[in-house]
């Protein structure tokens, strides 16, 4: 039994894995994340595994506690790792696309690889098939963007994203919809196209809390997998045990 845990700003993703399935997977907020990771320990019949990337903040007591009951994992700058990483400063490329990124490679062997995972920040991460990760880019996603024309006007409201289906908006409100909506997937669209024109055999792949109303909105042939960062825990975790012996 693995238990892969991806903590982030607000929310914990945590999966149980069995003989490499998916057996089950929450999201919880991060306080509660002790407790659910005791309910799962009290399921196993010997110590569990745990591996785990965080981008948020991991209280003391959970680590204590993870590293006196389980066999732990914390992914780092200093794991192993199936890709070179070519970034100018690797030392502060996030956690979280440093697994996403390795879950590239792993899944999709011998080809170029975009990954975007769309969150509170949308990331983009580019893997050649050399399995050189070069970098990538970062902009605002969804919400923020909501949040921000809200923060920084005084009149425009704070709206909660919807499914439109026009590009020009014919009251307020609409024109803050066409503006967030259209302006994410007419970016995310042109970045790939852009990609596509550079690199040839590129597998695309979207991930993220927004996957499920992105992916169906874009033009461009992508793997829509809004689980993809806690699956390549494991999968990094596999190729970390393969690389041990």
């Amino acid at each position: 039994m693995i238990l892969a845990i991806d903590i982030g700003n607000t929310r914990t993703k945590i999966a149980w894995f069995e003989n490499n399935s998916l057996k089950d997977l929450s999201v919880i907020e991060n306080g509660d994340l002790l407790q659910k990771i005791q309910k799962f320990s009290k399921k196993a019949i010997s110590k569990i595994t745990v591996i785990l990337s965080s981008v948020g903040k991991l209280d003391q007591e959970t680590l204590f506690w993870l590293s006196e009951n389980t066999f732990l994992y914390i992914v780092s700058h200093q794991s192993a790792l199936p890709f070179k990483n070519l970034y100018a400063t690797p030392t502060t490329l996030g956690i979280d696309r440093i697994v996403l990124a390795a879950g590239a490679v792993l899944s999709y062997p011998s080809s170029n690889r975009l990954v975007i995972d769309a969150g509170t920040c949308i990331t983009y991460d580019f893997i050649n098939d050399k399995n050189e990760y070069l970098g990538g880019s970062i902009s605002p996603g969804i919400q923020l963007r909501y949040k921000s024309l809200n923060d920084y006007t005084v009149n425009l409201p704070l709206l909660s994203p919807e499914p439109i289906n026009f590009l020009t908006g014919n009251s307020t409100s609409a024109s803050i919809h066409s503006g967030v909506i259209n302006g994410v997937t007419a970016e995310i669209d042109n970045i790939i196209h852009q990609y596509k024109g550079i690199h040839s055999n590129l597998t695309v792949i979207l991930t993220g809390g927004d996957t499920v109303f992105l992916a169906k909105r874009l033009k461009n042939i992508i793997f829509a997998n809004s689980n993809f960062l806690i699956e390549s825990l494991n999968a990094l975790y596999q190729y970390t045990i393969e690389n041990d012996k």
